[in-house]
Order: structure tokens, then sequence, then C-alpha cells
């Protein structure tokens, strides 16, 4: 029997958020078992962490069941575009899908605990962004920018959920950007290409969380919860001339009437793969997060500020 001690069920476990959280979950000895679920296998053994290699757009209701899960974490998802149509529909499916299997296992296995991790971006980058954006700004994903659009078509299914399950503590996070030592996906290597774009006449400012910090906060949500959506960034802001300053990469400011159709006809090429060209408006506009509710109602304190975040990542460079 594992009283009331929690069992978690994290998705997406063997990915960079997914192996930094189950460093945290594996030292907390009031957790009854951790439960890492993904198609891959997880890059280094863990303690008191049962694996189950599965897909999540497929049925996750036996593996909750059988382990009894009480509070499960939502990380799985793809994040890079697809370019043509038919890719496009692959990634949309399967983060989608991944959702609705995943709501489904919370909802037959009566998870009482449920976090799923969102994304800034799904505010949009807008020329009329509040500077900071609190939570209660509206949700603008431009349509053309699929991972934004599909993190806010996913937060509308956590939401209906949390209508439907009143008893059920659902959370949201919208994060931006993580960096720290192990940060190596399509977004962190976009950042840090060789040479850099800006639009000219902008220099919005940046904001990054350490990846221990967003470990530390879904620990804290997992063994503490605390249901709503949360804003979540490290303390300050960086220009974008900064960070590029940082990482020693040139930066070519352009006007916006030659930057966008040269990036979109390096999308439509396949010469660049990160971004369309509505990219472009979250190094024009600014998409700055105030994070004093997530500090008021969890009582959460990060330790790294967004500058401290770039340089974990940057460990070579001095600012």
């Amino acid at each position: 029997m594992t009283g009331h001690r929690p069992v978690v069920a994290v998705t997406g476990a063997s990915g960079y958020i997914g192996t930094r959280l189950l460093n945290v979950l594996q030292r907390d000895e009031g957790l009854a078992r951790v439960v890492a679920i993904d198609t891959r296998s997880l890059p280094t053994p863990f303690h008191n962490v049962a694996t189950e290699r599965l897909d999540v757009t497929q049925p996750l209701d036996h593996a909750f069941e059988d382990h009894r899960v009480t509070a499960a974490v939502h990380l799985a998802f793809l994040l890079r575009p697809g370019r043509s149509r038919a890719e496009i529909e692959r990634v949309r499916n399967a983060n989608l899908q991944g959702m609705r299997s995943f709501l489904a296992a919370c909802d037959a296995s009566r998870v009482s605990n449920l976090i799923f991790l969102s994304s800034h971006t799904v505010y949009g980058a807008h020329r009329d962004n509040r500077v900071p954006l609190t939570e209660e700004a509206p949700a603008r994903a431009p349509v053309a920018f699929q991972y934004a659009r599909e993190k806010a078509l996913c937060e509308e299914m956590v939401h209906e959920y949390a209508v439907r399950h009143p008893d059920t503590c659902v959370t949201v996070l919208r994060s931006c950007v993580v960096m720290g030592p192990d940060a190596d996906n399509y977004v962190t290597r976009a950042f840090f290409r060789k040479a850099l774009i800006g639009i000219r006449g902008h220099d919005p400012p940046m904001q990054f969380v350490h990846e221990d910090d967003l470990a530390r906060l879904i620990h804290h949500l997992i063994v503490r919860p605390m249901p709503g959506t949360f804003n979540v960034a490290g303390e300050g802001v960086i220009p974008y001339s900064r960070v590029a300053r940082l990482a020693r990469r040139r930066l070519f400011l352009l006007p916006s009437y030659v930057a966008f159709p040269l990036v979109r006809a390096a999308w439509r090429l396949g010469i660049q793969k990160d971004s369309p060209a509505v990219g472009l408006d979250f190094i024009r506009y600014p998409l700055v997060l105030s994070t004093g509710k997530l500090k008021g109602e969890t009582g959460f304190r990060f330790s790294y500020t967004s500058e401290e975040a770039l340089m974990g990542y940057l460990p070579d460079i001095g600012a």
C-alpha cells in the first residue's frame, strides 16, 4: 500500500525536461513511485522509477491503472514544426492525440493532480503585447506558428477537463525558453546559430528559465498541488542584442521587408528547418511574462535569473 504518498507518471520522460525532472523526483523519499512513460529508453538508470515504453498517442489507461497513478505530468510534445502538409498533420495529430490519451488515462485512474507544461508562445508575439503579460492576457497564438497553436489547443483541452473534473487539481505552466547546461534541442540550436537575424529597429527583451528551476517547480507542484495557470520565467530580462553578444554570435539587423521574405523562402526551400517566417515576430515584439501570480500563490522562488539560465548554456562565454 502506498497510503497518501503520490505515485507520479511523467510522459516524455526521456526528453530534456523529463530527465531533469526524474533526477529531482528520484531523490524524494516521500513519493511512492515514479512512472516514466516514453517510446525511448531512459538515458541513465534512475532509482525508484518504473519505465513504460509507450507511445502517448496510444491508450495509457492500463499503465496508469496498473501503477495506481495519483499525479501526472504531461511533457510529451513534438517541438519541431512540419513543413509539408503531411508533416504538419503528422505533428498535429501526435500532439493533440497525445493530450487526449493522457487526459483519458487521468480520467480512468481518477488522477488527483494533473500538470501540463505549456509555453509562453500561446500569448503570441504581438506589437500591442503588454509588458509584462499576466495570466489574464488573452492567448493569441499565431495560427501559422504550429508549436504555439498546438500548445494553445492542448491548453483548451486541459481547461475543459478541469471544468468536468472539479475535484482534480489541474495546473498549466506557461514557460518561457528553457536553458541550462543540458539544453540541446532545435529551439536552443535555432537561438545560437553562427549568425543571428534581427529586425531593424527592434531589440525585444528576452526571458529564460533554468532547467533545474523548472524541474524543481514541477516537483514543488507535485508535492504541494496548486490549481491554475501560471507564467514561468527567471528573474530579469535580456535584450536580444545582448543575447547575441553573450553568445558571441554575429547579429545581422535586417528591415522587416527583407527579413520576412528571406526566411519565408529559406523555409519553403528547406534551407532552414527551424521556423516559418512568423517566428521572426518573437524577435521583433516583446513577450515578457509576469511571474507574480506563481510566486504569490505557490511560494516558489527561482534560484537562477534569466541571464544565469542563459549563461548556464554558455559556460565558456563571459558576460
